[in-house]
């Protein structure tokens, strides 16, 4: 038998080191280092593909550049986060927080796929969960196998056997492996565990996606070093109070990271939502002050979401400021340029902010949407409800150009906004649109058209 050692390796970055370490000399975390078992004389999580016939290596050029092929997962959201389809082959990783709904996305999917046959291998529940389960969404499961199972050895034996399109493991820190002597859920576990599904799914040009848990910091639990394995990152995200759900690409290697997916949840199961600004808007903002409405693009999706604000005195000594689904930090910097370019003195006031929907937004181009807001609800009036705005906001007080500003005004006048501030600088044919385009170039200059409206 090999000889056993133990090391111990960070659970942040994956660095290892002989001796337990409080502080982490990579990455700075504390407490992050934990004890693993490996076998003398192998590399513990590294894996190398085997193949049959060995290749030399090749001019760039002898390449041919083909295009590659994707398996239609019969779910426009899912479709447009992976980059146009699932790449056989690949590993999916999916991660989201307790109760968001990976598993009911990842069982509704593999439903949605017709006559295609499908395995869902889970290690958390039983095939008579997963029946009751399936029965509630809507799908075709004629050509879906479940299986209850843990050991990664009788899992990988249950696909060879069934030779499915697509695979599903619910989830990588409940699936052992027994050539590791650790427990189920150890590190060592979950970087062998994806190494080895890796490797079977490149030799076999299977896709597998395979679900994760989330930590208490909101990262994908296990060593970085799961994330640099897989193919495809998915995060699955939403308030749990809310019917809304996200699903991001945080990583990609055949498509891009700035594409998102947009689901309501329901009794059924996960609902896509094609036209989010429909449902993200509220019809009974009219006479209501500290509400603003703003044209964000998430990758090539535009849709307008309402930016709502309360400024009221501070009933401590230290005002509070707060958001939700907007950087905290970038609203303090705004803050800060209304008080120095516009002149509001806010230091005695709690400001709260709040994007509608559940939703968060990272597109700088709502910075003029959270001062209108702001602005509107320190002087208690309500903003014109036919009037959204896009820019971005300077430390200087200017409004900076944005991406995509054809798609924002479309989108805009699709949903029958009347008239529409944007930055001055943006070239625009106003000629082509029916609305109303309003260049401005200062925050100021926004204000007063607000204001005088």
């Amino acid at each position: 038998m090999a000889k056993l050692s133990i090391q111990y390796v960070c659970s942040s970055c994956g660095a290892k080191a002989p001796q337990m370490l409080g502080r982490c000399p990579v990455c700075g975390e504390w407490g992050t280092y934990e004890e693993e078992v490996v076998q003398r004389g192998t590399v513990s999580g590294q894996r190398t593909l085997l193949s049959q016939h060995r290749e030399l290596p090749k001019r760039i050029q002898e390449i041919e550049a083909t295009e590659e092929i994707r398996i239609d997962m019969h779910n426009g959201e899912f479709n447009r986060v992976l980059g146009g389809g699932l790449v056989p082959g690949s590993l999916v990783l999916l991660g989201g927080e307790p109760g968001i709904g990976k598993s009911t996305l990842a069982l509704q999917v593999l439903m949605q796929q017709g006559e295609r046959k499908t395995f869902y291998a889970s290690g958390e529940e039983s095939v008579r969960q997963l029946k009751l389960r399936a029965e509630r969404l809507a799908g075709n499961a004629e050509n879906l196998f479940i299986s209850s199972e843990t050991s990664l050895e009788r899992i990988l034996e249950q696909v060879k056997e069934l030779e499915p399109e697509i695979v599903v493991i619910d989830s990588i820190q409940t699936i052992g492996t027994e050539t590791v002597e650790a427990t189920i859920g150890s590190l060592t576990q979950v970087r062998e565990c994806a190494a080895r599904i890796l490797e079977f799914a490149k030799t076999r040009n299977i896709p597998f996606i395979i679900i994760g848990h989330i930590n208490k910091e909101g990262s994908l639990a296990g060593p970085k070093v799961l994330e640099h394995i897989v193919d495809t990152v998915l995060q699955f995200e939403g308030d749990q109070q809310y019917m809304y759900r996200i699903l991001r690409a945080q990583k990609n290697r055949f498509g891009s990271t700035s594409e998102i997916g947009i689901y309501e949840m329901r009794q059924e199961g996960l609902r896509e939502v094609t036209n989010p600004s429909e449902l993200l808007l509220s019809t009974a903002r009219d006479g209501l002050s500290g509400i603003a409405i703003a044209a964000a693009v998430e990758g090539v999706r535009p849709f307008l979401i309402e930016v709502q604000a309360l400024v009221s005195s501070a009933a401590y000594g230290t005002p509070q400021r707060s958001s939700t689904g907007f950087d905290g930090r970038r609203l303090n910097m705004l803050l800060a340029v209304l008080e120095k370019r516009v002149g509001f003195k806010l230091l005695q006031k709690d400001v709260f902010l709040n994007i509608a929907g559940g939703l968060r937004v990272q597109d700088p181009a709502i910075d003029l949407a959270v001062l209108a807001a702001v602005l509107s609800s320190n002087m208690d009036i309500a903003l014109d409800a036919g009037t959204c705005l896009c820019g971005e906001v300077g430390l200087a007080g200017e409004i900076r150009p944005v991406n995509r500003i054809e798609q924002r005004i479309s989108e805009a006048q699709k949903l029958g906004f009347r008239r529409i501030l944007l930055p001055a600088e943006q070239k625009v044919d106003t000629k082509r649109y029916a609305i109303e385009i309003v260049p401005v170039k200062k925050v100021t200059d926004a204000f007063r058209i607000l204001i005088k409206n």
